[in-house]
C-alpha cells in the first residue's frame, strides 16, 4: 500500500537568504526568499518556519511563522521573511508545501546555525545578488 504512494521530488525550487539594506533598521538585514527556478507555477504555497538550537548552553526556540501564497509563478522569487540577527545563531528550518497541477510537493530546508554570513554567499539565480542558498 505504501509502495503505491508516489512522492514527487522537489527540483529547481529552493530558499536563499539575502542581505539587503533596510531603511527601517538603518542597517543591513537578512531576508529569506523562495526561489522558483522551475518551468512551472507553484500553486497553494505554504511555508512554516521556526528556529531552534542552543545558545550559551541553553535550549532556545522561536515561535512558528506561517506564510501562504496563492501562486508563485515560474522563474520568479517571493520574499518570505526577515531573519532577526539573534536567530542567525540558531538552525532556521522552513517546511515548504505546494502544488504543481494535482501533485503535492513538500520539502524541509534548513539554514544551519551560523551558516548565514556575508562571507558564505554565492550568486542566487533569478535574483542575481549574493546570498546563502539551501537546496
Amino acid at each position: 500500500m505504501k509502495s503505491d504512494i508516489i512522492i514527487p521530488k522537489v527540483e529547481n525550487v529552493f530558499l536563499a537568504a539575502v542581505q539587503e539594506w533596510s531603511d527601517d533598521f538603518n542597517d543591513k538585514v537578512w531576508y529569506v526568499y523562495l526561489v522558483n527556478d522551475s518551468d512551472f507555477d507553484l500553486d497553494g504555497v505554504m511555508l512554516v518556519s521556526k528556529a531552534f538550537g542552543t545558545i550559551d548552553g541553553e535550549m532556545k526556540k522561536t515561535s512558528m511563522l506561517r506564510h501562504a501564497f496563492v501562486k508563485v509563478p515560474a522563474v520568479t522569487v517571493q520574499k518570505i521573511e526577515l531573519l532577526e540577527e539573534s536567530v542567525l545563531q540558531l538552525n532556521n528550518e522552513f517546511m515548504l508545501t505546494y502544488f504543481i497541477g494535482d501533485n503535492l510537493y513538500d520539502k524541509k530546508f534548513t539554514f544551519l546555525k551560523n551558516s548565514i554570513q556575508a562571507n558564505a554567499t554565492e550568486e542566487v539565480p533569478i535574483l542575481f545578488v549574493n546570498g546563502v542558498v539551501v537546496k
